[in-house]
């Protein structure tokens, strides 16, 4: 005949399986902590110096391009600028800027007399930066198109910047990804928010397990073994940007990458209306939540 557990064998029983429902899982290794916050700290001050001070985005058209203060500006230009500083001449994806007779336009801290043909961004060699006062503007190139983007330390969303929001550093988001190559690498067109399709190279994707679920996302490659991942998740949109998040990665010799999403982080676009952001591609749109990363801007301050 079977005996029945003793009453107190049962007590003791119960007592250790409440104690592991109740148990929580293990703080963070500290010195993991302090690399994650270290680089969050360290992205937050790029970007208060590349994206935070941008003003302004005006799209070129084909012909002369007027530039100043003035209202009927075709570059319009903060109320401390003069009238008119020159025009922007576009003809067959080549920027040519004539300054205005007395305005004080700098270039490479020289004053800038005669026309001049700007190297645009986005090119092997440094893009050319004319300075007016203390705003900069330089030729920016999306898609096919060609703007010029203004930066202004006393613009708007420099002046109100509200600062980055995280959510608990979780190293159960930090996981090591196998990279599948395709046959051969290939370019592919990626939408933006501008409109503007972008051009990326890609040359595989990335396999890996989160949180028990099987994923797969193609990532972009931006130099050779620097993979760059744009994505969407089932967070985005309600506590992340509703667009996507950014996440780059190393690929390693043995062909694998630690995807660290405790590093995933916004778009220029989730606070700055001057910025040109690309979108996900389809098979980056997970139908799970990634609560790792950074939050949605919050708004000025």
């Amino acid at each position: 005949m079977t005996r029945s557990p003793h009453p107190r064998a049962l007590l003791a029983l119960l007592s250790l399986l409440l104690a592991a429902c109740n148990r929580t899982a293990p703080p963070p290794d500290t010195e993991y902590v302090q690399e994650v916050e270290a680089w969050r700290a360290g992205h937050e001050e790029s970007y208060r110096r590349q994206y935070v001070p941008l003003a302004g985005l005006f799209f070129l058209d084909p012909g002369e391009n007027t530039a100043g203060s003035h209202a009927e500006a075709d570059v319009v230009l903060p109320s401390r600028a003069p009238l008119w500083i020159g025009r922007f001449v576009y003809t067959d994806r080549v920027i040519t800027f004539a300054p205005a007779a007395g305005a004080d336009v700098r270039l490479r801290g020289e004053p800038l007399s005669a026309t001049v043909t700007l190297r645009p961004d986005g090119e092997p060699e440094p893009r050319d930066e004319l300075q007016v006062d203390d705003m900069t503007l330089w030729v920016h190139k999306s898609g096919e198109r060609r703007a010029i983007r203004l930066r202004d330390p006393q613009g708007e969303v420099a002046t109100s910047f509200a600062g980055f929001t995280w959510y608990a550093i979780d190293p159960e988001y930090r996981v090591t990804a196998r990279f599948v190559r395709d046959p051969a690498p290939r370019q592919i067109r990626v939408a933006s928010l501008s409109g503007d399709d972008q051009v990326y190279m890609t040359e595989g994707v990335l396999e890996f397990t989160l949180r028990g679920e099987r994923l797969r996302m193609r990532p972009m490659t931006t130099r050779p073994g620097r993979l760059f991942l744009v994505f969407r998740d089932v967070t985005s949109g309600k506590d992340t940007y509703a667009a996507a998040r950014f996440l780059y990665a190393d690929l390693e010799p043995d062909e694998t990458a630690v995807l660290d999403f405790n590093q995933a982080y916004n778009p220029p676009c989730a606070f700055n209306p001057y910025t040109t952001c690309p979108l996900p591609l389809p098979e980056n749109r997970l139908t799970i939540p990634i609560a790792a990363g950074e939050l949605d801007y919050h708004g000025p301050r």
